[in-house]
């Protein structure tokens, strides 16, 4: 942590323009301040070419008059609403960080002891956190790793419309035919296709048993044998599923069925790009050499970190995924370190199903988790502590380029013997 703020402490000095921008969707507000506190008033410029144009030019103006050398533009994390300017100042030469809103709204009520919020007040509190030294570098993803942060936002958002049709489909099918949710779950493959060919009790009876037999021993690969399938049968003969309104219902169903199938080969390509792209990643085999760690995890936190190679230390990216920790204590209270989740929380939902990988049986971090279970720590504490763990060994890996070693200290001293 110490080495982090050194850094942020060196770069603001005495040669240093701050710039400040309250990014919105339309119109942004752009400010000036110089180290001697010389400044500008909040001025409007607009989401287009020709006002980017223009902002840049009075920056530069400003830069000129006042004989500075640096500039660091900073501004809040807002979105999509960002990433045009972002990407417009990336080609510049200046460096660009991020504040966080939370910061600002704090910092906002000391300014003249209001919370009054207004588009000239906002970027003057920016300006305050980056001059303080709260804020984080921007890493703008180029390539490859853009490529895929997009296809991993795409996909967390296909993922998210499938499990809206899931539950939706499973609500239905409880109604026409309560009982095959406790026999086989709907969002199964078999499940599905028996929603899809046979979705009412009345046409699982209709076939008799041993077709039914057949189609899901088959559909299922033997998973499912002659006992689910007459406790499936028998169940369909005594439903209590309705009857009235009950062809509207399938109607449905067999919409959402469809829509889902849908979303499913869509995620299988989005999944297939993911994988392309990720072999254009020079470090990427570093990160997967990672027993428990897979195409699309390594994917996913390329895509969110941006280039893990443009972070200097760890405690940077431990901030940017919101799993660095914090405590509140006070006198002779002792308060419990907590994550601060203040960061991409899909880089912590990554690492954490990762995590759950990691700690299954012969996983790389089994033991370090089963410790810290026998020392009483609760279950998803001690995910979490692994996700930190992961997280720092995929910097290092990264960083240096080199691949996974489990056990490396006694690999080490076998080699030295």
């Amino acid at each position: 942590m110490k080495s982090i703020k050194t850094e942020k402490i060196k770069t603001i000095n005495e040669k240093t323009l701050v710039v400040a921008l309250d990014i919105g969707k339309k119109v942004h507000y752009g400010y000036f301040r110089t180290p001697k506190n010389q400044d500008v008033k909040p001025f409007p410029f607009y989401n287009s070419g020709r006002s980017f144009n223009k902002f840049w030019k009075k920056l530069c103006r400003f830069k000129e008059k006042h004989m500075l050398g640096e500039v660091v533009i900073g501004f809040e994390s807002t979105g999509p609403y960002a990433e045009p300017i972002a990407n417009y100042l990336r080609k510049k030469p200046v460096k660009l960080v991020q504040v966080n809103p939370m910061h600002t709204k704090r910092i906002k009520e000391l300014t003249g002891n209001s919370p009054n919020k207004t588009d000239k007040k906002d970027p003057r509190v920016i300006a305050d956190v980056i001059s303080l030294g709260h804020s984080l570098t921007v890493v703008v993803p180029e390539g490859a790793a853009a490529q895929l942060r997009r296809l991993t936002h795409a996909r967390e958002r296909a993922m998210e419309r499938r499990t809206a049709m899931n539950n939706q489909l499973q609500d239905l099918v409880f109604v026409i035919f309560p009982e095959l949710g406790d026999i086989i779950k709907p969002s199964t493959k078999t499940g599905m296709y028996l929603i899809k060919h046979y979705p009412d009790s009345e046409s699982i009876v209709s076939i008799g048993f041993e077709t039914l037999y057949n189609i899901v021993r088959k559909i299922s690969r033997g998973k499912f044998g002659i006992d689910r399938v007459e406790k499936l049968y028998n169940a369909a003969k005594e439903s209590v599923g309705i009857t009235e309104g009950k062809e509207s219902i399938l109607l449905e169903t067999s919409h959402l069925v469809s829509n889902i199938e849908t979303e499913n080969r869509y995620i299988e390509s989005l999944e297939g790009q993911m994988i392309v792209y990720l072999d254009q990643i020079p470090y990427s085999h570093s990160i997967l050499s990672i027993k428990g760690i897979g195409n699309i995890t390594a994917a996913g936190l390329i895509g969110e970190v941006g280039d893990f190679r443009k972070f200097k230390t760890i405690s940077e990216v431990m901030k940017l995924a919101g799993l660095d920790l914090f405590e509140v204590s006070s006198g002779k209270h002792k308060g419990k370190h907590r994550i601060s989740k203040r960061g991409r929380a899909l880089i912590r939902k990554l690492l954490f199903f990762a995590a759950i990988n990691t700690v299954k049986s012969h996983g790389i971090m089994r033991a370090k988790y089963q410790k810290m279970l026998n020392n009483g720590t609760p279950k998803i504490k001690a995910l979490i502590a692994i996700s930190r763990n992961l997280f720092r060994i995929i910097f290092a890996l990264a960083r240096d380029n080199t691949k996974y070693v489990e056990n490396y200290k006694s690999h080490e001293f076998k080699l030295a013997a």
